[in-house]
């Protein structure tokens, strides 16, 4: 009898952990995890931190080792995948060739949003999602020149540290009024505003990119109020878009990512979906959210691999995030949707340690700390109880309880 083939769609944090997954779960048949970027499947966060400051090489940022895949007869498949047949079980490969699978697995991730403005295909104009990315950009990072980041999200801040660390000039433009202003309250922006200045970088918000300028290599980023900003390197980091076209092709459903249920299943129940480009309706949050974190993608992954396996779990562990940014490290717990109220602990306007908790409706959602790891703990305690609701008296015990 020929053994089941479980074919993995995406080497990435979720495609790793899902191949992982199922030997962990006692799969004992074929496992395929297809690529088409790097041999061995590598981690995605430190790449706009310490990979592109030059304080790790690409061999630290593996997931696993090239042995580990091989002493678990896990398949490492170099290819990009163009369609899905999923009523004949085969996938077709941009070479032309078939691929059988008994069991499929899509996660394809996201690739950064396109900034589409005239002389956007200049040289020196350049993103961040790979490592390939990364080694362009450092090879242009040159101590001196001037580096301008479209965008001050949590990459563009990310980039914008890193840059400063191998001593560039560095510019940040930020179309709407704030940093971050999509995830945090005004509160942490200017936290995070005032700690960049006070590193050096200029921060212009309210700055919307009209157009890229240069003959063959960027010069200037022209602004729409006429203003032309000089550059010898610019990196857009205006967001992901989850990459989908895959599993829409095949007919699978897609809503601001692969739709998936809590155990991870798409549309047709013999697919599972994990990672950045899957989209699942969480209650508390109400309605459907699509996680962009490594946490999430191996949960997701976890559950995936126990479906496949015949099992039943289900996704349930709280979102959470990071970030770094010089010496201050962001941790989030939770997500702030429709927040209406905050309640801080510490000054952000003076210090660089402080807690933002997020509540709706008098119970709290979410928390963002910033170099207050026990803050951090406790948050997800908390909000692992938020079943029962967590108010503002438990949150003030708890927090005096662990600064204890």
């Amino acid at each position: 009898m020929t053994a089941l083939r479980t074919v993995i769609v995406g080497a990435s944090h979720a495609g790793a952990q899902l191949a992982a997954s199922l030997r962990q779960e006692g799969w004992d048949g074929e496992i395929v995890l297809v690529g088409d970027e790097s041999p061995v499947p590598y981690q995605r966060p430190p790449l706009s931190k310490a990979y592109l400051a030059g304080k790790s090489a690409f061999e630290e940022l593996e997931i696993r080792s090239a042995e580990f895949y091989d002493k678990r007869k896990i398949s490492l498949l170099d290819a990009r995948v163009e369609a899905i047949d999923h009523s004949a079980g085969h996938l077709t490969l941009s070479s032309g060739q078939s691929l059988a699978y008994d069991h499929l697995a899509l996660c394809t991730g996201a690739r950064p949003r396109r900034l589409l403005v005239p002389g956007a295909h200049l040289s020196g104009v350049c993103y961040l999602r790979t490592a390939m990315d990364v080694d362009l950009i450092r090879a242009a990072a040159q101590p001196g020149s001037v580096a301008v980041i479209v965008g001050g999200g949590y990459i563009g801040l990310e980039v914008a540290a890193s840059l400063r660390a191998l001593g560039l000039d560095v510019t940040v433009l930020e179309a709407t009024e704030r940093v971050l202003e999509r995830v945090t309250a005004p509160e942490v922006s200017a936290f995070f505003q005032r700690v960049h200045q006070e590193e050096g970088v200029s921060i212009r918000t309210g700055a919307l990119v009209e157009a890229f300028t240069g003959e063959t290599k960027v010069r200037e980023v022209l602004l729409s109020n006429g203003e032309a900003v000089p550059a010898d390197l610019v990196i857009v980091g205006i967001g992901v878009e989850p990459n989908t076209e895959l599993a829409a092709s095949a007919g699978l459903e897609v809503d601001n990512g692969i739709v998936i249920d809590d155990r991870a299943r798409t549309s047709d129940r013999n697919i599972v979906a994990a990672g950045d480009c899957t989209s699942r309706y969480m209650a508390s949050y109400g309605g459907r959210v699509r996680l962009e974190c490594v946490p999430s993608a191996g949960e997701q992954a976890k559950v995936a691999a126990a479906t496949i396996s015949g099992k039943s779990k289900e996704i349930a562990a709280l979102p959470w995030f990071w970030s770094d940014q010089y010496d201050v490290k962001l941790q989030i717990a939770g997500l702030n949707t429709g927040f209406d109220e905050v309640v801080l602990s510490g000054d952000p306007k003076l210090d660089r340690d402080f807690t933002c908790f997020y509540l709706r409706q008098g119970e709290l959602i979410a928390a963002d700390c910033v170099n207050r790891p026990r803050d951090f703990v406790v948050s997800k305690r908390l909000l692992t109880q938020a079943s029962r609701g967590v108010g503002r008296a438990e949150l003030t015990s708890a927090v005096s309880d662990a600064g204890a």
